[in-house]
């Protein structure tokens, strides 16, 4: 995945999804040379959940919720369930942090082709907490802080289990 922030084009849709590929693409730039025993390790006590792995299946996760479910209104076939909320950040704890990578980037393309053609103004099938129908901009938008807000977790916990900072 290319990791530039700086788009082709200069309008719009060019610039959001450029900024959204470019932390995408920084998720996995963190994780380079990371062993598949320490993308397991959880560095953090008060933090069980926060592994390298389950970061990036988190990241896969929501990609395809707010895509695909919450704005397209498709069937949700993310682990997560009522008794387990929380299973996206432990289903792929034992695999190879490469294959969960290349999961990650699969869900990604499959994200992108499911809203091409899509006006940056069309709304929603989901409602925000609000009550509101969002535009397809700010699902964008949403997914680049989301994915950003979790590749500084991603910093912090690299700099913990190899003492890599800034990768």
């Amino acid at each position: 995945m290319n990791r530039s922030d700086t788009p082709a084009t200069w309008d719009e849709r060019a610039t959001l999804t450029t900024f959204h590929q470019y932390a995408r693409a920084t998720a996995a730039y963190k994780c380079e040379g990371l062993s598949d025993e320490d993308a397991r390790r959880a560095p953090l006590p008060t933090s069980p959940l926060m592994t390298a792995i389950g970061l990036v299946n988190h990241l896969r996760w929501n990609e395809h919720y707010w895509f695909e479910v919450f704005f397209l209104g498709g069937q949700d076939r993310a682990p997560w369930t009522e008794d387990d909320p929380d299973a996206e950040w432990t289903a792929e704890l034992q695999a190879p942090v490469g294959q969960v990578l290349a999961e990650y980037f699969d869900q990604c393309a499959r994200s992108d082709r499911a809203v091409a053609g899509i006006s940056l103004d069309a709304l929603s099938q989901g409602k925000i907490s609000t009550g509101e129908q969002v535009t397809l901009r700010w699902v964008i938008g949403h997914m680049t802080e989301e994915t950003s807000r979790h590749n500084g977790h991603l910093d912090l916990i690299r700099e913990l289990l190899d003492g890599t900072k800034g990768a």
